[in-house]
């Protein structure tokens, strides 16, 4: 295991039942970067160093990758022969790319633009490249952080500290792959790099982009010291081994018993934060259980309390 990877790391959630049913299940969920609070995050600009043939086959592959993807998707849904399902598909592509060259290159004959034609051109080109690499990045991401302690992530993720903190190891086999979020920099890509990755197929380079396009935030989210994993849109099974789960300043005694009841099988670890006395500082402890041995307790009236009232 490379020893620069955080020996834990931790999702702060809120407490639903589709989070516990997540839990029960060992489950993450992996959020479509789009809907991310942050609209600069997995939202690269890109910028044109190459010639402006290169750019019209950096978008002729784009478009055509994404469109035979879509088009193989609705015909499996359909039944369709996979061998004709891949040659419509392949047809539909090189239509789909083609119809959108030929669409810019008339735009940019507009004689509204100024500059040259072929600048106007340049520009829709590196405007709809970058569109379409945001489409084409329809992967799932699940967020983590090395830290359990965060005063500003337990605000922001875990349900202003009524939520609770889920503690993984990478104790799994395979080892789970896990990427480290770089912060700050430039959220620009250039188009050579994208013509190394997608028309020369360079691992390197490919490697590369991807990690500029999901793995690149702003300086000011530092703080978060984040990791991330990479799948599917939507729950999937966790490569991660569960092995803690910290409840919040402000968690309710019930949402703790009702989480400790449903994993208590499994060889979990529960703690519960709390505020050092002369700092802002948080820090944990196991001994919660106390707190919740009264339940579960049942309703009882104040004659079943007290017995009937004296009619004397």
């Amino acid at each position: 295991m490379n020893d620069s990877l955080p020996s834990r790391i931790y999702r702060y959630q809120s407490f639903s039942a589709l989070s516990v049913e997540a839990l029960c299940h060992d489950q993450l969920y992996y959020s479509d970067p789009s809907r991310f609070n942050d609209p600069l995050d997995c939202s690269p600009s890109i910028e044109p160093d190459t010639d402006i043939h290169t750019l019209r086959n950096i978008l002729s592959e784009l478009i055509k990758k994404r469109v035979e993807s879509e088009v193989l998707s609705s015909l499996k849904l359909a039944r369709i022969n996979e061998n004709e399902g891949k040659t419509h598909a392949i047809r539909q592509a090189n239509k789909s790319a083609a119809d959108e060259l030929h669409n810019i290159a008339y735009l940019a004959t507009n004689p509204d633009y100024e500059g040259t034609v072929e600048d106007a051109e340049k520009w829709q080109l590196t405007y709809t490249i970058q569109s379409e690499l945001v489409k084409q990045n329809n992967q799932g991401v699940c967020c983590l952080s090395e830290e359990y302690d965060n005063p500003l992530l337990w605000s922001h993720y875990g349900n202003q500290h009524s939520g609770f903190c889920v503690g993984y190891s990478l104790d799994r086999k395979p080892t789970p792959k896990i990427y480290q979020v770089n912060y700050g920099g430039s959220r620009t890509i250039k188009t050579s790099l994208i013509a190394n990755a997608i028309l020369a197929n360079n691992i390197l380079a490919q490697k590369e982009l991807e990690e500029s396009v999901l793995l690149r935030k702003a300086k000011p989210w530092e703080y978060e010291k984040e990791w991330r994993i990479i799948d599917n849109v939507d729950l999937q099974d966790s490569p991660l081994k569960l092995e803690e789960i910290i409840f919040g300043l402000r968690c309710p005694d019930a949402i703790m018993y009702s989480v400790i009841e449903s994993l208590k099988s499994r060889d979990i670890k529960f703690y519960s934060m709390y505020p050092c006395r002369q700092s802002f500082d948080l820090r944990r402890t196991s001994d919660i259980h106390e707190s919740c041995s009264y339940f579960p307790r049942i309703s009882r009236s104040g004659i079943e309390i007290f017995g009937p009232p004296d009619t004397d």
